[in-house]
């Protein structure tokens, strides 16, 4: 009952938030028709059952990958999106691209790794004092490199291995990724308007990607999903370290333990004694 109390408010807040908004009907992506409820004024109205059928299904998927030890990419540059990305990325513990999706973030990864490097290298120049020794035009040069790098891979700074799972707001901004996505194999969630193709996404969300409330609750149901599969396996730890070990011994003690009852074995059981001869009278 209470589970379906909080579907009931989840399913409120994203209606008063205007998920249910899509693009104008001249827009539309036809592949979308089973996500569309009708139309108002011109504008495609979103089914929100889908809407809510798509999120709880993402949250699942989220909580499986979580949980088997893969992390989450959380996708989305465009300015409504951006500070909601960024933030729920950063508290469930996961990676995220907020400002620009450059070519080749996931197909050319280790060239991503070495421009990370050379941040690193770069602010070590900085935090050491070493950076003092070079002239006033090359350490402008230098922070402008250095805060360019930090600008478009910060987010995926920690990031050393594909993600389990991609979860990508506006999929027609974010093409490139989607595309890269699919070329590796990485499994994607994606918040879809109806001028977007669902069959791009392996889980498709249908709802506005333009209202900024929307995306912020998709993105905290999500980012809660990833918590508390981290959490399950944080619990699942304790539980191991703290469940009673059977008591171990030594192999001396084990033997000096035996040693009674071998004894007791090898002992030879001695006859009783003869009992004496009575004379019976005739």
């Amino acid at each position: 009952m209470a589970q379906q109390q909080s579907q009931a408010e989840l399913v409120k807040a994203l209606v008063d938030a205007g998920v249910h908004f899509g693009h104008r009907i001249s827009r539309w992506n036809p592949k979308m028709e089973p996500y569309i409820r009708g139309k108002r004024s011109m504008i495609h109205i979103i089914d929100v059952k889908e809407t809510l059928k798509g999120l709880l299904r993402a949250k699942k998927l989220i909580n499986s990958v979580v949980a088997s030890g893969k992390d989450v990419l959380f996708v989305g540059t465009k300015r409504q999106a951006r500070f909601a990305v960024e933030e729920e990325a950063k508290r469930a513990g996961m990676h995220y691209v907020s400002e620009r999706w450059l070519g080749g973030t996931l197909t050319n990864f280790r060239t991503i790794r070495a421009r990370l490097n050379r941040l690193e290298e770069l602010e070590g120049l900085f935090t050491t004092g070493k950076i003092e020794s070079y002239s006033k035009k090359m350490k402008s040069t230098l922070q402008r490199e250095m805060d360019k790098i930090k600008t478009n891979l910060e987010g995926i700074r920690k990031m050393d291995k594909m993600p389990g799972v991609m979860f990508i707001i506006d999929t027609r901004r974010e093409h490139i990724a989607v595309k890269e996505a699919r070329k590796l194999g990485v499994p994607t969630v994606a918040l879809i308007d109806t001028d977007s193709d669902p069959e791009l996404i392996d889980l498709p969300i249908p709802g506005n990607d333009d209202a900024m409330r929307a995306i912020e609750i998709v993105c905290k149901e999500l980012a809660d999903s990833a918590i508390e599969a981290k959490q399950g396996k944080v619990d699942k730890a304790d539980q191991a370290e703290t469940a009673p070990q059977p008591r171990r011994r030594s192999s001396r003690a084990t033997f000096r333990a035996d040693e009674p009852a071998a004894a007791t074995a090898a002992a030879p059981v001695e006859s009783a004694p003869p009992e004496p001869a009575v004379a019976h009278s005739a």
